[in-house]
């Protein structure tokens, strides 16, 4: 098995047919079929099905996509550690959960890229799933999140929770049965807290994954949607958003967990951590 083979499966994905991942990789379409059955070859499975439509994954494709990002990732990071300039010692490899770049996120890059020039740095934005992933196969050093890792050797260090609002583009908005209310869904934990208050609510007709997404969402449609506090900042000075005092505010706990090769090749780390403009509560 090679990266090559690797890359062109993922396109293939990506693209959802041959056709399309030959003009993504610039190569022949008779190229990226005999890189596919070279892949399946040293599988000993069929990893795709082939419609007039396009491809769908079988079960073993399924199975394969998830560690050819690891994969892959691993091999890019490998290539540009290995390509550092001149003056830089290492690699510092951050992942972010989507909806807390612009939260935490940006500050923590910000702080190890001023304080330390000598640290090369990259980031990757997932998924909670994909964060937990990139951390275990060794992808990334240090993540923030909404949920604790506990596979691998990790240090946990818990955060202050972010408080979750229910936001207007109206001032006079209800608190219940808005019918522009868009429910977004913040974990687990939310989902159930969310269920016990406003079990008489109904269902919202518009759902979102991403707080940061819905927020779009709310400021060019109308309507009202829980939102973290820090996301909003800018948009209720502005007096785009309001905040519906009289609803109740939750809160979500957040992580940033560190690998502990991390932690033992860097001392700086820790006091860094420590110093972090957000202050840790306590370390798990």
């Amino acid at each position: 098995m090679n990266i090559i083979s690797l890359h062109t499966f993922l396109a293939i994905i990506e693209t959802g047919s041959l056709v399309r991942a030959s003009e993504k990789l610039n190569v022949t379409q008779s190229t990226v079929t005999a890189r596919l059955k070279t892949l399946e070859q040293d599988l000993g499975q069929v990893l795709l099905h082939r419609h007039k439509s396009g491809v769908s994954l079988t079960p073993a494709g399924t199975k394969l996509l998830r560690y050819a990002k690891i994969m892959t990732g691993l091999w890019r990071q490998a290539r540009h550690e290995a390509g550092l300039p001149a003056g830089t010692e290492a690699v510092f490899a951050f992942g972010c959960h989507q909806d807390l770049w612009d939260q935490s996120g940006k500050s923590f890059f910000d702080r190890v890229a001023v304080e330390h020039a000598e640290m090369g740095m990259s980031v990757y934005q997932g998924s909670q799933q994909e964060l937990e992933d990139w951390l275990v196969a060794g992808l990334t050093d240090v993540v923030l999140t909404y949920e604790p890792i506990a596979r691998g050797n990790n240090t946990i260090y818990e955060l202050p929770p972010e408080e979750l609002v229910l936001y207007s583009d109206r001032r006079d908005s209800p608190t219940k049965f808005d019918p522009g209310y868009i429910f977004v869904d913040h974990g687990e934990g939310y989902r159930r807290w969310h269920g016990e208050v406003y079990y008489d609510a109904g269902t919202a007709r518009i759902t979102f994954s991403s707080a940061r997404w819905a927020l779009k969402y709310l400021l060019e449609n109308g309507g009202s949607a829980y939102l973290p506090a820090s996301l909003t900042r800018q948009e209720v000075h502005e007096e785009k958003l309001f905040a519906i005092e009289a609803a109740k505010i939750f809160l979500r706990k957040k992580y940033l967990i560190v690998n502990e090769t991390a932690e033992q090749n860097w001392p700086w780390f820790a006091q860094m951590i420590e110093q972090f403009r957000i202050p840790i509560t306590r370390k798990i």
